[in-house]
């Protein structure tokens, strides 16, 4: 769980960037110890209300929000997280709590009532924000993440693509769920630092005529609604 703030760039990079940013990444940092064969999967719940809150301040530009996943890795429905993601300006925050597979089939279910009393405070957190402010699943969110690591700075580099879209779907559990490829399926580079982003990490990253820009997995997997 990240306890303080990070910063956090973002890029839409092409395929052949893609290919160059790994080679260099892998002469001057580290895969993730959890990558398998350099890589994971990732499926995440996302979690909005009924004036789609979320989706519609990520597109307007809003400097503090929030949004609300349950996410777990390479199909392993025995270790889910629920996660609260905090975004202030180019600075990220997240909150992590521990969830079994049948607590995460019955919020999916609406069965909430037992989140209240359970000791977790993130998940009492959505509790009253899924009866307060009427919080529910949106859509599940797949794609293929190349993570790399870097200790001075605690930097984290991360390649993600195939990226898909359940649409309507919220049954994340499920290995069947059918998901469709979102929108143009784009590749994103992301950066995340301590308090210093390391010269030779800049470099490796550094591609002439790309800018640091917003963009959600979750905006760009509702783009069909």
């Amino acid at each position: 769980m990240d306890t303080k703030y990070r910063h956090e760039w973002k890029h839409v990079i092409n395929a052949a960037d893609r290919i160059i940013i790994r080679q260099r990444l892998r002469a001057v940092a580290r895969p993730d110890d959890h990558a398998v064969d350099g890589i994971y999967r990732i499926r995440s719940l996302y979690f909005d209300d009924l004036k789609d809150s979320a989706l519609r301040e990520k597109i307007d530009g809003v400097d503090n929000r929030e949004k609300f996943r349950i996410r777990y890795y390479n199909g392993d429905t025995g270790l889910i997280h629920l996660e609260k993601k905090c975004k202030t300006h180019d600075l990220s925050r997240k909150f992590s709590a521990p969830l079994t597979a049948d607590e995460a089939q019955a919020i999916v279910d609406g069965s909430i009532g037992w989140m209240k009393d359970c000791g977790r405070p993130l998940v009492q957190e959505l509790y009253a924000k899924m009866r307060s402010r009427c919080l529910r699943p949106k859509t599940v969110v797949d794609y293929t993440r190349e993570p790399f690591t870097y200790r001075p700075g605690n930097v984290r580099v991360t390649i993600d693509y195939d990226i898909r879209t359940g649409l309507y779907a919220t049954d994340f559990l499920n290995p069947d769920c059918i998901m469709i490829p979102a929108a143009d399926s784009p590749i994103i580079l992301e950066v995340k630092w301590d308090e210093f982003l390391p010269d030779i990490i800049r470099d490796a990253v550094n591609l002439k005529g790309r800018r640091a820009a917003a963009f959600s997995k979750y905006a760009a997997c509702r783009i069909y609604e």
